[in-house]
């Protein structure tokens, strides 16, 4: 019964801490732009990834990049480099870190924060007083998002 008690708690407290993802406002970046751990504690889903990249109300990442992979949608972009091989010179981290806020690898990239909900420059809000607040903000991709997208760039590999 002890055993029983003991191994109940630790799946709870597993649990909870699965269920708790990195906030935006608590990742962490190296000096690169990489973050080192999983913003959901969950390993990311590929297939998740490749819909959240078509998805237009979503990553919509093929608007900017053009996937082979990924053919079916239309509109590949030529704003962002091709991902065809992406995970042959870059980092599930290095990955991470670009698509949470691209501009911690590159600064000036026109590339979206898609898990970033401070920091933005806001001048509307001092002529119309109705800016959305930082408080309100909720970023474009959820933390298992990010993971799922991040799961889908790694099998990008070479031929």
């Amino acid at each position: 019964m002890k055993l029983t008690g003991i191994s109940a708690a630790v799946v709870i407290f597993a649990t909870a801490a699965i269920a708790n993802p990195i906030t935006p406002g608590e990742v962490q970046f190296d000096e690169y732009g990489a973050i080192q751990a999983s913003l959901s504690g969950s390993d990311g889903d590929a297939a998740s990834g490749a819909k959240i990249m078509t998805s237009r109300g979503k990553g919509n990442c093929v608007a900017c990049h053009a996937v082979t992979a990924l053919n079916d949608a239309p509109f590949h972009g030529e704003v962002g480099p091709t991902l065809d091989g992406i995970a042959d010179y870059r980092s599930a981290e290095e990955l991470r870190g670009i698509i949470a806020n691209a501009k911690m690898t590159f600064e000036g990239s026109v590339m979206p924060a898609f898990y970033k909900t401070s920091g933005f420059i806001r001048p509307g809000d001092g002529y119309t007083g109705k800016g959305a607040k930082e408080e309100d903000l909720t970023p474009i991709l959820t933390a298992q998002e990010i993971e799922d997208v991040v799961a889908f760039l790694m099998t990008l590999k070479g031929s």
